[in-house]
């Protein structure tokens, strides 16, 4: 670190890479003095958020030649995987948006990696820190519920917003609705909980978001609405609520 200034490096500038950069420029003693993202267009635009920073198209080159203190990963998250070996070798603190990674293997490798790595591996798992979940969680272990038995989670929304390439269409690239967007919410049962999953049931499909959509002669695959239910060894049971085509609706 240079005197009290902590310089980041921000990995992927797609739209998650753009609020992580305004994020930080609210943050005291933070300053994003790279960036690396093979889309000259995206390198552009970032350059207009943050014009003193050293663009790089190359991962490797980033790391190799900017001089920075910590690193957001913030790129598709197929790509996770592959720009972590990268990071890990640079032994700096990282932060990587969720989720971790879209396939098991993949994710397993990347915990054993973290497990060893010198410094903090942290994945943006925020809504464990918004203020009403903090609230409901002292609710919760205070006792006041009494035993917790059963847990409901809703989330009713609009759907997957365009990213670059339209990366976001595809379950390949994504690991699926349930990973990409829902994550939260099964990170958020094992927390309120305090237990672990031991079955899983789950009813989904698309029937309504990008049904006359077409990339490069292929159709998305993408879940827009589903039900699962999730038992934990503790003897909760929790429900996830999703639907994707719920724009303008009360419950948005």
């Amino acid at each position: 670190m240079a005197g009290d200034i902590v310089r980041y490096a921000v990995i992927g500038t797609g739209m998650m890479g753009h609020e992580h950069i305004r994020n930080l420029a609210l943050v005291p003693g933070a300053e994003v003095v790279a960036y690396a993202d093979p889309s000259s267009e995206q390198r552009w635009w970032t350059r207009q958020l943050v014009p003193d920073a050293e663009p790089f198209a190359d991962v490797g080159e980033l790391l190799r030649r900017a001089r920075v203190d910590a690193v957001v990963v913030a790129s598709p998250n197929h790509t996770h995987a592959q720009v972590l070996e990268a990071v890990f070798e640079s032994r700096l603190p990282v932060l990587c948006e969720k989720p971790l990674c879209t396939t098991v293997a993949d994710a397993l490798r990347v915990v054993e990696r973290a497990e060893r790595h010198p410094a903090l591996f942290q994945v943006a798992m925020e809504y464990r820190f918004m203020a009403p979940i903090a609230r409901l969680l002292e609710e919760v272990r205070s006792g006041r519920i009494g035993r917790l038995r059963m847990l409901a989670i809703r989330e009713h929304r609009y759907p997957f917003l365009p990213k670059v390439g339209d990366w976001n269409r595809f379950a390949l690239n994504t690991g699926g609705t349930f990973v990409e967007k829902c994550c939260h919410f099964f990170d958020l049962m094992r927390l309120i909980t305090a237990s672990e999953p031991v079955r899983v049931y789950a009813s989904a499909g698309m029937d309504v978001n990008h049904l006359d959509e077409v990339y490069d002669g292929q159709r998305p695959d993408i879940l827009d609405n589903g039900f699962v239910t999730v038992d934990f060894d503790s003897g909760a049971r929790a429900l996830l609520d999703l639907c994707m085509f719920a724009e303008a609706s009360r419950n948005e």
